[in-house]
């Protein structure tokens, strides 16, 4: 990757740079069906499940012997968040403590094609009054509206976990907790990412070209 950050908490993550020019697709194997529909990979699977294990590791660092509830941010956020929750699993497997760790999921609206838009819903989640007194580790793409109403409640911490960082020229651009990666304002898909609900199946973070936006746009 080109230029990277200091990793941990305090650090910017993996920092991909605006000239950073990928990977060629036909260095990986990835869905016949979206030949055509991508420009190139910009992130490897194999270096997004690294570089979660290493979040994994901060966060159980950070958040010491507290019990855990997970909310993940659906869909794109379920493969992060899937992958995130094993790692956790496996370094309490491997330590002397016991990590207690529940998942719920919620649902933010707020993609059409590739435009963000200003009104976000929540859907789903079991009664977030249950959260009182609990440490959170959110993990998602787009946080604000959700972490205003979680923090009617009064969790006793909340840490937010996102995969990725679009660095954006918008002086409100929220930062969480822990990130995986810093990368350019593109519109990617893969990894659970979806551009109106395809590209899910792709392992990969890859950057869309025009044809696949035309190609799948509602």
């Amino acid at each position: 990757m080109a230029g990277p950050g200091g990793s941990g908490a305090g650090g910017r993550g993996v920092v991909i740079s605006d000239n950073w020019p990928g990977y060629s697709l036909d260095l990986f194997t990835y869905p016949q069906h979206y030949y055509g529909d991508l420009e190139y990979v910009l992130i490897p699977h194999g270096i997004i499940v690294d570089r979660t294990e290493r979040l994994a590791k901060d966060i159980v660092q950070d958040i010491g012997d507290n019990d855990i509830v997970v909310l993940c941010v659906l869909k794109g956020g379920y493969k992060f968040c899937a992958d995130l929750v094993e790692h956790i699993k496996n370094l309490s497997r491997n330590s002397e403590r016991f990590i207690s760790m529940k998942v719920d999921f919620v649902r933010l609206k707020s993609y059409h094609n590739d435009q963000s838009m200003q009104d976000m819903q929540i859907m789903g989640g079991d009664d977030l009054s249950k959260l009182t007194g609990k440490d959170i580790v959110g993990t998602g793409r787009t946080m604000k509206v959700l972490l205003n109403t979680i923090e009617k409640y009064k969790p006793k911490m909340i840490k937010v976990a996102s995969l990725l960082v679009k660095r954006t020229s918008r002086p409100d651009g929220y930062r969480p907790d822990y990130y995986g990666f810093e990368i350019p304002d593109l519109f990617v898909v893969g990894y659970a990412l979806d551009y109106n609900e395809h590209f899910r199946d792709l392992n990969h973070i890859c950057v869309i070209n025009d044809h696949g936006k035309a190609k799948y746009r509602v």
